[in-house]
């Protein structure tokens, strides 16, 4: 797929006349009888247009055939005010993470990235996620404590402060900086007003209610005066002395530190250094500070000490004997200086390493009395915390815990307990663990099964944590009524698949399933040399397939190979995993027609050509390699292991079906994938073609090339050929080995740019060149060259792949319904959707259940093409005759480690009962509808009939990227993402277009590969390597997503601040307070430069009330905010007007006094 594709997507998708045929409008309830005559030729005429003369379904009628007795009526419930699109929440890691804060009172911690993001987190299940408009990084995060509210500043120079005090928080008020560039913040306990620290040196105030600069500003050349001939720096700390709220210290980069007085605007004691500073920390008692410096050292000051530090740490730097300074170590970032009433106080550090320490992982530094511990941390440290019992700087500590933000990760470490363990962390933050490749996501599923996995993944729980509390715990959980089980399923590069429960806006993991146990790990170097393309994850997940109700799983590998997993409770060790090798080749014996004959709407042959029967209970020989075959042939991509495998309870192995090497070719990755509990099958397709396995017998049932589907019904009239000059005997089309594989190599990585391999054909068979895919194909059609979008085929990295004109396999559907035309009575089927956008169907004849079904055969027969469409096929369902959704049948879960008797097993193995009663489906003489939808466009087949009752048209311009059709509260749906970035719902079986929202634009291929729709109007993708962002599409969740989001503030009361006691009271020893009001309001600071910043009221106000409950609660929160601004301005106005009589009182005294002086004066003395 091209760039360009996707800019050319225009605004709606462009069904015009689509199934609008009935006159009435949208928001009616239409009656839905086939199509009228005016609709009968427009689809005739756009059939002969777009497709240019392709045959629709059967020759012989035409796209859309209305018969009197079609004439039934489905009433659709569904309408365009069901639908609304909003995000939800946002899940995971904070990506690339600048910076950190945390409210000690209300226990709420915030987050900011360097995308302009901001996560606040208070206890489990109280998250909320935040965006600044511009982008900017967050370089600094202020909280006023117990306050509800938070100072954000950017790398942009702008400042703003949130309310919190609401669900979803907004900004209050901003100000944009145009002449300084932002370096520090800090924001005293209890205080309003902002010191801001710049790059010239210079300090700002902002009063944090009006948002306003005060004009006392504290320049650089007046703090340093003359201890420094050069520029001092940038600012990089401020923080006023615990015990004297009039002093203030200043560290400057370049090594000056100085100790402002407030009142008399000067400086009392600069402290100089030879190294830059990084940080600077106070003692409580305000009479000592220690400052972090670029070579590794620690210096500590006595207020009051000019000249030298009193004591010079370096706490990672080796002492030489001889007494000379030690070498110098990296830069210790950040440093934090903590008393205790008993015992020593604590300084922690982050960074400090001395240089020949080269590989060592990133470090945490605990230095308490005599011990110092070094934590390693995974990634690099980006922040750190120390979290106290007071909010109050000028009184013991009492730290008990440190939070440390690094790059990928939040880890939260007890300062109480003997070798400062971890806390364990219950927020969703380990999604990106190792990279998500794919995932699912399910809601609505059977209630026993979030309980059943949490039972089985709590036993996977590390040990070692710490036995306290999580220590962020503040505010409250929602009041949501949403009470349905949501599961997310995510795969990923590392071969592991994680369960996730969703349910009620929240996110946990429930259990985690490695499937690379099931392979030998061990690599010699000559397999590796033998690749083309270092794979660096051969056990990434590509696609997923589960069963909620027998809870099947079912997956697919980049290196070509599926596994099969049964759930169970009981551990067990499996003494030889189960092995099926599979050889899928793009080949055909030239000499005989490869349906052997027979007609292609008759019963075809399962194997068309002669050959060893997959059923046969011993192996198939295997056909000798020829000489040209430098690879040795049969060769799968990884090595199942061949030692006994240990299965703890959960997901365990029950087969591997592995794709083996074909003279020389690596076999090529599989595309789609579905299971069936109920038929015991599972299927999967590539460009190749498609392979039907029974896992309950463990034998390959079907392997079929994409050619051979068609039987002599082909309508691209492709020849049979092989597609290798030299041939060598084939045993048939499928062709199995049972046990263990020799030798092995590495696939291709799905990322890899060379994924695509040419076919050398014969040049008089080199059919016309279109573009197509290997992974998660989005098809071609070589038949109308002119439609240039659509002959353009997206793999999985949205790239055009040039290759010969291949079909893929896109999707599989399995269902009890009408296998041919006419057809009076269900079976079980197989459907099948391809790249050209064919929907293929194969009837399936199950052997009966209990001990038949283990000995006898499954018969598949193909019974040729249901429909064409424009584009790869995406997604087929099933609706009955009332228009409600036909889940495919499943099995109930059982114990599968407990042998039951037959009978016992028998009675769990029912088949659900189709809803459809025959007699009724008779005499309408329709039953189902299939609801096929490709990457162009949907149609809706009836059955037995085989006719097109309804088609649209969804996007002309773009493609398709992810549909399902969904079961809302109020009916059948076909939703869609496009890449032009619009979501779109249309109404079922008769495709109403009913939402149609440009929500994002496809900037991220990740987006398109993890987005994915399911029941109730929930949806998800990955926006970020690290988070999900769910949304719904459903009005219902819309309007109750207010009392579903946590509360971030709640009513807290503020510690009592420390007693001073008696003799500090009585000797002035307490701690100081000062009027900040009187010394850095209006009326002695005078007022700020204009020029240098710029007030921007935020929509906060009004806005955060938007998402306050409608009604007379939501009015009358509405009218207080009102009131409570205009009351904020007349305040404003009463300031002023005071401070306006104030200075004319002023000016009037100054007027007398100037006229007593002159009075009596000649005027030739003035």
């Amino acid at each position: 797929m091209t760039g360009k594709s996707l800019k050319t997507g225009k605004g709606r998708g462009g069904g015009r006349h689509a199934a609008k045929c009935h006159g009435s409008d949208s928001n009616q309830q239409p009656l839905l009888r086939g199509a009228c005559s005016t609709c009968l030729k427009m689809k005739k005429f756009n059939i002969r247009k777009v497709l240019d003369g392709l045959k629709e379904v059967s020759s012989s009628t035409p796209s859309v055939q209305v018969g009197p007795q079609e004439n039934h009526l489905i009433q659709e419930t569904l309408q365009s005010d069901h639908f609304q699109l909003c995000k939800t929440v946002r899940h995971g890691f904070p990506y690339q993470p600048s910076s950190m804060a945390f409210d000690p009172v209300q226990k709420i911690l915030a987050i900011g990235t360097q995308s302009g993001a901001l996560r606040l987190f208070g206890r489990p299940g109280v998250e909320c996620y935040c965006q600044h408009e511009s982008g900017a990084a967050v370089i600094h995060l202020q909280f006023l404590i117990n306050e509800g509210a938070l100072v954000s500043a950017l790398a942009d120079d702008s400042v703003h402060l949130w309310n919190l005090r609401q669900k979803r928080p907004a900004i209050l008020h901003s100000l944009k900086f145009s002449r300084e560039r932002i370096t520090f913040c800090h924001l005293p306990f209890q205080s309003k007003w902002l010191y801001i620290g710049t790059e010239r040196g210079n300090i700002h105030l902002v009063n944090v209610e009006s948002f306003m600069l005060s004009g006392y500003v504290i320049m650089w050349n007046k703090a340093i005066e003359l201890s420094s001939k050069a520029h001092p720096g940038p600012v990089v700390h401020i923080s006023d002395n615990p015990m004297d709220e009039g002093k203030l210290i200043i560290g400057f980069e370049a090594g000056i530190v100085v100790l402002w007085d407030l009142k008399s605007k000067k400086a009392d004691y600069r402290y100089t250094y030879d190294e830059a500073i990084h940080s600077v920390a106070w003692h409580h008692e305000g009479k000592q500070f220690i400052c972090s410096h670029s070579d590794g050292t620690l210096t500590i000051w006595n207020i009051r000490g000019q000249g030298k530090p009193i004591q010079t740490i370096t706490p990672h730097g080796k002492q030489p004997k001889d007494g000379k300074k030690p070498e110098p170590c990296k830069p210790i970032l950040k440093v934090e200086y903590k008393t205790t009433r008993i015992g020593e106080p604590f300084i922690i550090l982050s960074g400090g390493l001395s240089y020949d320490t080269v590989g060592r992982r990133p470090c945490l530094t605990v230095m308490h009395g005599k011990s110092t511990a070094v934590l390693e941390m995974d990634y690099p440290i980006v922040d750190f915390l120390t979290l106290c019992e007071t909010p109050y700087s000028n009184d013991f500590q009492e730290p008990y815990a440190v939070v440390v933000l690094l790059e990928k990760d939040l880890v939260v470490i007890d300062l109480a307990q003997n070798g400062y363990p971890i806390f364990e962390n219950p927020y969703p933050l380990t999604i990106h663990e190792s990279p998500v490749t794919c995932c699912e996501y399910f809601a609505d599923c059977p209630v026993d099964l979030i309980p059943a996995l949490y039972s089985v993944g709590s036993r996977q729980k590390r040990q070692g944590y710490s036995k306290k509390e999580w220590p962020i715990n503040g505010g409250n959980w929602g009041q949501g009524t949403q009470s349905y089980p949501e599961i997310i399923i995510t795969g990923h590069a590392d071969g592991t698949v994680k369960f996730w429960d969703a349910s009620a806006i929240m996110l946990q993991v429930l259990y985690k399933l490695k499937t690379a146990k099931v392979f030998d790990r061990n690599r010699s170097k000559e397999d590796k040399s033998s690749t083309e393309v270092s794979d660096e994850d051969p056990f990434a997940i590509q696609i997923m397939a589960w069963c909620p109700e027998s809870r099947m799983l079912c997956v697919a590998g980049v290196s070509a190979n599926v596994i099969i997993y049964r759930f169970s409770k009981l551990e067990v060790t499996t003494e030889v995993v189960q092995l099926l090798e599979v050889r899928m080749q793009y080949e055909l014996n030239d000499i005989e027609s490869p349906d052997g004959g027979g007609g292609g709407g008759e019963q075809t042959s399962a194997l068309p050509t002669p050959g060893a029967s997959p059923q046969t209970s011993g192996p198939p020989s295997h056909p000798s390699t020829s000489s040209n075959n430098s690879d040795g042939g049969n060769m799968p991509c990884l090595k199942v292991r061949s030692t006994p495998l240990k299965q703890s309870a959960g997901y365990q192995v029950d087969l591997v079906v592995q794709l083996v090497w074909v003279s020389g070719e690596p076999p090529q990755q599989i595309t789609s994938l579905a299971l069936n509990s109920s038929y015991g099958l599972v299927v999967f397709g590539n460009s190749n073609g498609l392979a039907v396995v029974d896992y309950v017998q463990k034998t390959v049932v079907l392997n079929l090339g994409t050619v051979e589907l068609y039987g002599s019904n082909d309508p691209y009239q492709r020849q049979p050929r092989s597609p290798r000059k030299s041939r060598q005997p084939s045993g048939g089309l499928c062709d199995i080995n049972e046990g263990s594989a020799t030798s092995e190599d590495r696939c291709k990585s799905p990322t890899s740019a060379k994924m695509s391999r040419k076919l050398s054909l014969p040049t008089e068979l080199k059919p016309d060149l279109v573009l197509l895919s290997v992974c998660p194909p989005r098809g071609a059609n070589p038949l109308d060259h002119r439609d240039n979008s659509f002959s353009r085929s997206r793999s999985s990295s949205v790239t055009s792949i040039d290759k010969e004109a291949r079909e893929s396999i896109s999707s599989f559907h399995f269902s009890d319904t009408f296998a041919r035309k006419g057809d009076s009575a269900l079976t079980p089927c197989l459907y099948v959707g391809t790249t050209l956008g064919t929907m293929l169907s194969l009837a399936l004849t199950l052997p009966p259940a209990g001990e038949q079904r283990q000995l006898q055969p499954v018969i598949i027969s193909p019974t040729g093409i249901l429909v064409r469409l424009k584009g790869s096929v995406m997604r087929m369902a099933f609706l009955d005759s009332t228009g409600s959704m036909l889940p495919p049948p499943f099995e109930p879960w059982f114990e599968p480690n407990v042998t039951a008797d037959g009978e016992e097993r028998e009675k769990v193995r029912k088949r659900r009962p189709v809803s459809v009663s025959p007699s009724t489906s008779q005499d309408l003489n329709e039953s189902q509808y299939a609801v096929v939808c490709s990457e162009k466009q949907a149609k809706v087949i009836s059955l037995p009939s085989q006719t097109c009752i309804y088609k649209h048209s969804i996007t002309e311009t773009s493609f398709i990227l992810r549909a399902d059709v969904v079961q809302m509260s109020q009916g059948v749906s076909l939703a869609c993402f496009c890449a032009n970035g619009h979501i779109m719902t249309l109404s079922v079986p008769g495709l109403r277009p009913l939402m149609d929202v440009n929500y994002l634009p496809l900037t991220d291929m990740r987006i398109a590969r993890t987005f994915c729709f399911t029941n109730l109007g929930q949806a998800m993708y990955l926006c970020s390597p690290t988070e999900i962002q769910r949304i719904t599409y459903s009005q219902d969740t819309c309007e109750n997503l207010q009392e579903m989001l946590g509360e971030l503030f709640t009513p807290v009361e503020t510690p009592e601040a420390p007693n001073r006691g008696f003799f500090k009271g009585l000797f002035g020893g307490g701690a100081q307070s000062l009027d900040r009001e009187e010394l850095f309001g209006e009326v002695s600071a005078g007022k700020a430069s204009r020029s240098l910043a710029q007030h921007i009221p935020g929509p906060g106000g009004i806005e955060g009330m938007k998402g306050a409950a409608s009604g007379i609660v939501g009015d009358l929160a509405r009218a207080r905010i009102a009131l409570d601004e205009r009351g904020q301005k007349l305040g404003e106005l009463d300031e002023r007007t005071a401070a306006m009589m104030a200075s004319a009182d002023s000016f009037s005294k100054h007027a007398h006094e100037m006229m007593l002086k002159c009075k009596d004066k000649k005027w030739y003395q003035f």
